[in-house]
């Protein structure tokens, strides 16, 4: 475009607006103009752009400059420059049809002189495409219905930004009109602006599909604004009549396992003969849904107890182990679980002897012709019996055993009684393995000579590489071998390539570190019946528990990991489904553990009395104590940070400031003779008033130097002791020594003595430093408090006041309570010691 000079360029504020005239020809056709408002007649126009979308409007020395709104289609340009568009006779039909209604969205059509039929144009609607995928997918796919010639034209909603013609005032109108959209949320959703906007595609799943094919879609069908097309044909619902049918079997041996340990159970639920898909079914029930939809277009109420029950069974059961495709795999150490299935009909006829046994000991039934064997030479106290009987039960249905009792209850005579009726029996053709520690070889030794003579028993007291002969050879004809800890990890490989009757780990808390090469050595070891004895199976964590678990019935927990992230974590961390879980874990283990607390059944031992003692450090050994605690806290505090990586430097750090507090010496030699042990003089005084009373006394440190440093001290005061540490040679005659001499006091290391030993000729018990453990000091009080025991027992705790011994004490009480919280049935909240423990024990009075 030429424009001459000078000129003056001027820019319109609004845009011009076309109005279309349509007027007829005299051969039919039409006659295409256009009427620009706001311009004058008699002034040059030149279009810009293609299509146009500005005009140059040349009016004497200036130009002004304007756009066009809407935008019309190429091939309208010259209606622009004065011109007409001339539409033939034969394609007046198309135009109306057609093009009129495109250009009609777009601006004002008229015919001024009223010699064409401008017809009303078919509105935009929303066209519907509804596809059924499954009767439980429906899919929804939106588009906008423009009119057309012959045809709607289609335009998907994501395509909506490139399609020429659109019009978005019109489809904002039908989206506001057509409120039977709002029927199929997430179809039509709010701008902020207040109109609406279309999705493109929507699922409708489950139920949801049979109100939607009921409901919706006849509102659809008959709102005027909206188009529906259906793909195929729509599904048929109806609700069932009859109630699910709930059908088990049993599944072959599962490969890999042996001793037919495990039972696949599959399980079949149909409704009205039609098969209904495990799987889903499990998550509808889980995600705690009311109805499930079936393939035929059926569905059925879930709210069903028999459904309820089959959900908590195999929820329960796959959190034990690994899932079956459409059932679950079960342990026969599964007792409890086991038991719920029989109750549901779901054991075949062949497994029912065995499985009404399991019903019975989850009840609590035993054996009733479980007698004491003639051959036991003890008269068995009434819970003793029941706990005889109790193994005898287990030991008939291939099952391990926890026999968790109180210390002192005589947990070795109810395992003697056992082994004899086996024998009398004939069902001892194996030898019986009972591992021990050291210090009780002995005692088990002197208690089958004495309880069970008849049985021929072992000890094996040394590994092969000490003896010269070899572990079958030691063994030979012997029904009862005894061996410790020690030779069983070492000679493990010989060990498991003997047969064995049953497997019998006394103290078991020694195999509690799953990682540990005794654990792994007692796992593997074969043996139809496992025996765990041990007054003490939780002593930090739930895992203690796990571990000893997996020994006695590994079928219980099979896996570690999920124990944890199922028991471990929700109950120690006070989870809100840790109560729901804790009852869970309780009812499982019920059948397989037995407990019993002196105050439960021994109420004919006398009274036991405990006391805390606390002892003031003198002024020199407080300042030197102070002193390195600020070096020590500051230092923990650092490597808590990372407590696993830190772990061994954590541990040696307490241990320094518990060996500070009994005597300073124990840390730096340079410090013997400058501060005195409060806790040695205290311990003198007691000792030398009760040798006058005639009582004696067992004396329990962890630190064999600070029994040392002990023992001199009591010797110079001409108090007479017996020792035991580790490092003891002839324990047996050590022990023996005490109990038929008059030494005042034993020494005894927690490590060495606080298992297995009996010496009730003591009564009354010192423990010289206490531990977080709470179950390492009971087990060394009952050294003293046990069947046998005809004198109250006092035990005095010595606790050196202004001391990390002081937080020890209140961190005893946390880890008490979660012994009793598990394994007791209390309600008490517990924990393993953790990271936050360690900063209570670091905290100064004032913190």
């Amino acid at each position: 475009m030429e424009l001459p000079e000078p000129r003056r360029i001027v820019i319109a504020p609004d845009p011009v607006t076309p109005e279309l005239d349509v007027i007829r020809r005299p051969d039919g056709g039409l006659s295409l103009g256009a009427t620009l408002s706001g311009i004058s007649a008699g002034v040059t126009v030149h279009p810009l752009g293609s299509p146009v979308h500005g005009l140059a409007v040349v009016e004497g020395e200036a130009v002004t400059l304007t756009g066009v709104q809407p935008v019309l289609p190429t091939g309208f340009d010259v209606i622009f420059e004065g011109a007409s568009v001339v539409v033939p006779p034969t394609d007046v039909e198309r135009f109306l049809a057609f093009y009129y209604p495109r250009l009609r969205r777009r601006m004002r059509v008229v015919s001024p002189d009223g010699s064409v039929d401008l017809p009303e144009p078919e509105p935009v609607r929303v066209h519907l495409r509804v596809v059924p995928h499954t009767v439980a997918d429906i899919e929804v796919v939106a588009s906008y219905a423009y009119p057309g010639a012959d045809s709607p034209t289609l335009v998907p909603v994501d395509a909506l930004d490139r399609w020429q013609d659109r019009d978005v005032g019109a489809e904002r109108e039908v989206l506001a009109r057509a409120d039977s959209l709002s029927l199929l949320p997430g179809l039509r959703w709010a701008e902020r602006s207040g109109g609406f906007r279309l999705q493109r595609s929507t699922h409708v799943r489950g139920l949801d599909a049979a109100d939607f094919v009921r409901d919706v879609v006849p509102a659809w069908e008959a709102d005027d604004d909206l188009v529906v097309a259906v793909d195929g044909e729509l599904p048929a619902y109806e609700e069932a009549t009859e109630a699910p049918l709930i059908e088990w079997r049993a599944g072959p041996q599962v490969p890999g396992y042996t001793d037919n340990d495990w039972l696949d159970l599959h399980v079949t639920v149909t409704v009205g003969g039609e098969a209904v898909p495990f799987e889903p079914l499990l998550r509808a029930l889980v995600a705690g849904d009311r109805v499930m939809l079936l393939a035929s277009g059926t569905w059925f109420s879930l709210d069903d107890p028999a459904l309820d029950r089959l959900r908590r069974l195999i929820e329960e059961a796959r959190e034990l182990g690994d899932p079956v495709r459409d059932g679950v795999r079960v342990s026969r150490f599964q007792v409890d679980l086991f038991a719920d299935l029989v109750e549901l009909g779901v054991v075949d006829r062949e497994s029912r002897e065995w499985a009404d046994r399991l019903v019975a000991i989850r009840d609590g039934v035993t054996v009733a012709d479980a007698e004491v064997p003639g051959g036991v030479k003890a008269e068995l106290r009434p819970y003793q019996r029941e706990g005889y009987q109790w193994l005898a039960t287990l030991w008939d249905a291939g099952l391990g055993a926890v026999l968790a009792d109180d210390m002192g209850l005589g947990k070795t005579l109810q395992t003697l009684a056992v082994v004899q009726r086996a024998a009398d029996r004939g069902d001892l053709d194996r030898p019986v393995l009972v591992v021990a520690p050291t210090s009780v070889l002995t005692t088990w030794r002197d208690e089958a000579e004495r309880f069970t003579p008849g049985l021929h028993a072992v000890v094996v007291g040394e590994t092969s590489r000490r003896r010269k002969q070899s572990l079958a050879e030691v063994v030979g004809t012997a029904q009862l071998v005894v061996t410790s800890y020690a030779v069983f990890r070492i000679d493990a490989e010989a060990f498991r390539a003997l047969p064995w009757r049953a497997l019998v780990l006394d103290e078991a808390q020694a195999v509690k570190n799953s990682a540990s090469q005794t654990y792994h050595a007692a796992r593997r070891l074969p043996a139809p019946f496992r025996l765990v004895v041990t007054g003490t199976p939780l002593e930090n964590s739930l895992m203690d528990l796990w571990s000893l678990l997996s020994i006695a019935a590994p079928g219980l927990y099979p896996r570690r990991d999920r124990f944890s992230e199922n028991y471990r974590k929700p109950v120690e961390t006070g989870a809100e489904i840790g109560p729901e879980r804790l009852d869970r874990l309780r009812r499982r283990i019920r059948p397989l553990l037995l407990r019993r607390t002196k105050e439960e059944v021994a109420a004919e031992l006398p009274p036991k009395q405990v006391q805390i003692l606390p002892v003031a450090l003198h002024p020199v050994h407080q300042r030197i104590y102070d002193q390195h605690l600020q070096r020590e806290r500051q230092r923990l505090l650092g490597l808590l940070d990372d407590p696993g990586a830190n772990r061994v430097a954590i541990l040696a750090s307490l241990t320094r400031l518990r060996q500070l507090s009994l005597d300073p010496s124990l840390v730096d030699d340079s410090y013997a003779g400058r501060a005195v042990s409060a806790k040695v003089t205290e311990l003198v005084d007691h000792l030398q008033e009760l040798r006058q009373e005639g009582h004696r006394a067992l004396v329990f440190s962890q630190f064999t130097g600070y029994l040392r440093l002990v023992e001199r001290q009591l010797r110079d005061a001409g108090i007479e002791t017996s020792y035991l540490d580790g490092s003891t040679r002839k324990r047996g005659d050590v022990i023996e020594g005490f109990r038929t001499g008059s030494q005042t006091a034993f020494l005894i290391s927690l490590k060495a003595g606080g298992v297995g030993l009996t010496l009730t000729e003591a009564d009354y018990v010192f423990v010289l430093d206490p531990w977080w453990n709470p179950a390492t000091e009971a087990q060394a009080i009952d050294r003293a408090h046990r069947i046998g025991q005809t004198r109250p027992v006092m035990v005095y705790r010595m606790v050196s006041s202004g001391t990390i011994e002081d937080k020890v004490v209140a961190l005893q009480e946390r880890k008490r309570e979660l012994f009793t919280r598990v394994v007791d049935g209390g309600e008490a909240l517990g924990g393993a010691i953790t990271p936050e423990d360690i900063r209570a024990l670091l905290a100064g009075d004032e913190d």
